[in-house]
């Protein structure tokens, strides 16, 4: 698991006013002067060319950047950020110490949280919502969208939830269209804002050729679904929203997170997305993820995989049969029905990544998604290592 933000962070030579900022780092001595005031030298071996704005090195590498003698502004980052790298991103607040990695060039699981407010509450929130003025994260966003490398594949955007920003919403993605044509766009939404034809079309009206929304069903039945996100009346206008979006030619994703209270109605929820959604662009079966709310209502939300194989198996092969494109993420090959292997996806982020100590001489490891880091808390007892065929 990769170390994204830290509160120990020390920084030499601003102000004490110093705002937060948001900084492209570069490992490149040659860069064009005109570029270096606008960017973060990254010193490998304690080095300092002239001219860059920041200089940024981890603290077994600072050296000379240390010496009182050096005025520059410098931040000197823990060691566990030795992945940090060409065209990265990061957010600092000088005057705290901390530090987040925003954006990591080389990495194709990157995203942006833009809110943490949300209309839902749900039971197995990873993000859990808070009800606060933060529009200093709209801020930071438009602020790093420019820095971003113009050929990276996709981008997420997630909360809260991201329509709750409304004008703003869309001036993200106005930007991101202009910034990163080329680069597709994920959102995760609850898609009830949705439900209003207007604000449909002003997300249409986007015009990226490459955007997909990625909204949660949790069960054919709107009483479970409510329940689950602790909202009344949630699905009627999630359906709504999502037919509006689909009304707009926009593609659209089902994301069902698979758990104790929605297990049971997965071949219900596959014939109802079959036969009243079957124009959604894809639909994904997701395991739980221990952290945020999870981990706080697991007892009635936990339910080992081996146990829903046969529910899963036949909403997966309805869909299929049904012509819809269908997936799994976040699941482990060795407690799957083999019959579901070719739908499985490498799906959780590589900054929280993990295999057991059980996966050690899996024959399946390279082509496994893994766990999640917070699967030490609650995990099957029954992962294993496959033996080669």
């Amino acid at each position: 698991m990769l170390t994204l933000s830290s509160r120990k962070v020390e920084t030499r030579n601003f102000r004490d006013d110093a705002p937060r900022t948001v900084v492209r780092v570069t490992g490149q001595p040659d860069r064009p002067r005109a570029l270096r005031g606008r960017e973060a030298y990254l010193s490998a071996h304690g080095d300092a060319p002239d001219g860059f704005g920041m200089y940024i090195a981890l603290s077994k590498n600072a050296g000379a950047l240390r010496d009182p003698s050096f005025t520059a502004r410098t931040v000197i980052l823990p060691d566990e950020f030795d992945y940090l790298g060409d065209g990265d991103v990061i957010r600092l607040w000088p005057d705290s110490g901390q530090a987040r990695v925003l954006y990591r060039r080389n990495s194709f699981h990157n995203h942006f949280l833009l809110t943490e407010r949300c209309n839902h509450y749900c039971l197995m929130c990873s993000q859990p919502p808070r009800d606060i003025d933060d529009g200093w994260i709209v801020d930071d966003v438009m602020a790093a969208i420019p820095l971003l490398d113009p050929t990276t594949p996709e981008i997420g955007l997630t909360g809260g939830e991201p329509t709750l920003l409304g004008n703003d919403f869309f001036r993200i993605l106005r930007a991101m269209k202009a910034y990163l044509p080329r680069t597709a766009i994920h959102i995760l939404s609850n898609g009830r804002l949705f439900k209003t034809l207007e604000f449909a079309r002003r997300y249409a009206d986007i015009g990226h050729s490459d955007m997909m929304i990625g909204i949660p069903i949790y069960s054919d039945s709107s009483t479970i679904h409510d329940y689950v996100v602790q909202s009344d009346g949630a699905f009627d206008e999630t359906i709504q929203g999502i037919l509006n979006l689909k009304r707009h030619g926009q593609q659209v994703e089902i994301r069902v997170v698979v758990h104790r209270q929605t297990y049971a109605r997965l071949p219900q929820l596959a014939e109802f997305l079959a036969r009243n959604l079957t124009f959604v662009d894809h639909v994904t079966f997701m395991g739980l993820e221990i952290t945020g709310f999870t981990r706080a209502n697991l007892d009635s939300l936990w339910i080992d995989p081996v146990d829903y194989q046969s529910e899963l198996y036949r909403a997966v092969s309805f869909l299929a049969d049904s012509r819809m494109r269908v997936s799994i993420y976040n699941h482990q090959l060795c407690l799957l029905d083999r019959r579901l292997w070719p739908f499985t996806r490498k799906s959780i982020s590589d900054w929280k990544n993990e295999f057991m100590p059980e996966c050690e001489g899996c024959a399946e490891k390279q082509n496994c998604g893994g766990v999640f880091a917070s699967a030490k808390i609650r995990h099957s007892d029954h992962i294993r290592a496959i033996a080669p065929p």
